[in-house]
């Protein structure tokens, strides 16, 4: 089952193969905070911001959930290329 970014039940992001895929596009788009509890200050865990949540999803019609991966992988490639 494909995932993606949601808020509240809006869908913000294309659909991605796993969680994981999501996070990553998540943290390089600046939505991933460090929470840090009484039990955690040595090592904060990362959340999502605000009312961000990560759940599964179908995916739109002609969404290809692998091809997104891929582009946002070549994408985060090109990145520091950009930035020069």
């Amino acid at each position: 089952m494909p995932y993606a970014l949601f808020c509240h039940d809006a869908k913000l992001s294309k659909a991605y193969p796993t969680e994981a895929d999501v996070w990553k596009v998540a943290q390089s788009s600046g939505l991933v905070v460090d929470a840090i509890s009484e039990e955690e200050k040595a090592a904060p865990r990362p959340v999502l911001d605000n009312d961000y949540e990560i759940r599964p999803c179908q995916p739109d019609p002609q969404e290809d959930p692998a091809k997104n991966k891929a582009e946002a992988e070549r994408d985060a490639r090109l990145e520091p290329l950009r930035g020069s």
